[in-house]
């Protein structure tokens, strides 16, 4: 990661930690980079979400690209997966998503996507932090060379003409409740469900700019929980800010999380022959109760550090067809390079459809673990994690669990913080666990 840039873009308060000086020069060096590199006026395409600072910086992006010679393409309030499509089927050089995701709606973030609709490379996203920092200079446009805007809503048109192609099913009479978070799907993903015959339900469709993911969407699904119970629904979907997650409400209202959908989506795969390599991409944050319904129906799975930038990175590189995250961001290579919500909704309509089960039958195979997370602040993070002492604390908690739980000790990759996790069939048995290796740590003075 970056001096301004992690694994999900430049994110942080609008106007404090991001600033519209910021965007100007993300723009002003994209601009120029992919038009010198290609020796050609570069197009970018932008989206945004629907808080009040995505303006500001939208037309700052602008201005810096148009200033280095660059058009501009707008696709206006749409999705990052949506933002991502366009990118990679229209040919063009870069895309810009501006969103902080599930961040309240003060904070917001930019995400840079290379040509293939893929989160952009390491090496690109230094480039732009050296401008950032007035390392190199570069030249403005001037005369013809100037570049300008383009109004772009065809292409998030084209992206819901997408979706709903994916379906192969009508959902006809089938009653759907969707939690759009007051964020970018509030536009596109009842049109979806519309257009394929669903008796669609939306709640928190009125963004205002200071309302998206304020008590509402995938971070607060008790909501929907709630909504599908009360209206007799057969489902529900709640997606975050910028779309690229989801999270499942079965008929009874039970959550069902990026770890159900792994498991319920990688088993119909299966099922018909189409897992790849017999496996799922997980990060090591999956629940236990997700490894042992993959072990009881003989499918194998890789675990890679947390983020979907690490899940997708292994998928590519080892040809596998699906993987995500317990927070809900899936996957589906065949059909996307980022997560995307709505697609991952409609992946379980299939499911649902094809086997003519309710939700709940689909998921009940896996049964998670209670799971106990405690943060410790420490002095040094590495020190802490390596010291032979709590290495051994944790191996022996590792051995006492067994097959019947899991311990994991992670550094966390934004605050001063080591991470102690344990599952286990109770939460007593977590606390146990979790606390002892806390107070190794303590002892050997890593403390903060």
């Amino acid at each position: 990661m970056g001096k301004y840039f992690g694994t999900d873009g430049f994110r942080g308060e609008a106007n404090k930690n991001l600033t519209f000086e910021h965007a100007v020069k993300i723009g002003r060096f994209l601009g120029w980079y992919y038009g010198a590199r290609l020796d050609k006026k570069a197009k970018v395409v932008i989206g945004k979400d629907t808080r009040r600072s995505s303006y500001m910086f939208e037309y700052a992006l602008c201005t810096g690209l148009m200033a280095s010679g660059a058009d501009a393409y707008i696709m206006h309030v749409t999705t990052t997966p949506s933002v991502a499509y366009i990118t990679r089927v229209d040919d063009f050089d870069c895309g810009i998503m501006i969103s902080a995701s599930h961040n309240p709606f003060y904070d917001n973030g930019i995400k840079l996507l290379n040509g293939n609709g893929e989160k952009m490379d390491e090496e690109t996203i230094l480039k732009v932090e050296e401008y950032i920092d007035g390392l190199v200079e570069i030249p403005i446009a001037h005369r013809d060379g100037i570049g300008r805007t383009v109004d772009y809503v065809a292409g998030r048109n084209r992206y819901i003409g997408y979706l709903i192609s994916m379906s192969k099913y009508s959902f006809k009479n089938v009653k759907v409740g969707l939690d759009v978070a007051n964020g970018a799907a509030w536009q596109i993903a009842k049109g979806v469900f519309d257009a394929l015959g669903a008796k669609t339900y939306v709640i928190n469709d009125a963004p205002n700019g200071y309302n998206i993911n304020t008590d509402c969407g995938s971070t607060h699904v008790e909501h929907l929980q709630k909504f599908v119970v009360d209206n007799g629904l057969d489902i529900g979907f709640a997606y975050d800010g910028d779309a690229d997650r989801c999270f499942c409400v079965d008929e009874k209202g039970n959550v069902i999380t990026g770890d159900h959908i792994l498991y319920i989506y990688g088993l119909y795969m299966k099922e018909r022959g189409k897992l790849m390599n017999n496996k799922v991409v997980t990060t090591v944050m999956s629940n236990f109760g997700l490894y042992k319904a993959l072990d009881k129906v003989g499918i194998e799975y890789e675990k890679t550090k947390v983020g979907d930038k690490y899940v997708y990175e292994n998928m590519v590189t080892n040809g596998h067809r699906i993987g995500g995250e317990q927070s809900g961001h899936i996957i589906f290579t065949k059909y996307a390079t980022t997560g995307d919500g709505i697609l991952t909704s409609l992946k379980l309509m299939e499911v649902m459809l094809a086997k003519e089960k309710p939700m709940s039958e689909l998921a009940a195979p896996v049964v998670f673990y209670p799971q106990v997370l405690k943060n410790v602040r420490v002095k040094s993070k590495p020190e802490a994690q390596q010291d032979p002492d709590v290495q051994k604390a944790v191996a022996d908690v590792a051995e006492v669990l067994g097959d019947t739980g899991r311990i994991l000790v992670r550094e966390s990759g934004t605050e001063p913080v080591i991470r102690v996790m344990v599952e286990a069939d109770t939460e007593e048995i977590c606390e146990k666990y979790v606390d002892q290796v806390i107070s190794v740590i303590a002892a050997k003075g890593h403390l903060a």
